[in-house]
């Protein structure tokens, strides 16, 4: 068997590995929670973990009370006209 000397694709780069760090998310991970990496610009707009948690029920309950306005008749417009005529 051929023993691979360097398995790493051609578009990686050793030096974009430099700052790695073993085990950086393991307590984290152990507690159960959901890690998540942003964008650099994100994380500007959204500094702390609490500024993304905020932000995404914000967003949540906003996305529940549009539902609600959008989800009001099946009916299509004929159909609505057509009962009306019905009364």
């Amino acid at each position: 068997m051929k023993k691979v000397e360097d398995e790493m694709r051609s578009e990686y780069k050793r030096t974009d590995f430099v700052k790695l760090e073993r085990g950086k998310f393991f307590k984290e991970v152990a507690k159960g929670t959901s890690v998540a990496l942003i964008d650099p610009k994100l994380a500007k707009a959204f500094p702390t973990s609490e500024a993304v948690n905020q932000a995404l029920r914000g967003l949540l309950a906003l996305a529940d009370e549009t539902a609600r306005i959008t989800g009001r008749s099946k009916l299509t417009a004929r159909k609505r006209a057509a009962v009306e005529l019905r009364r």
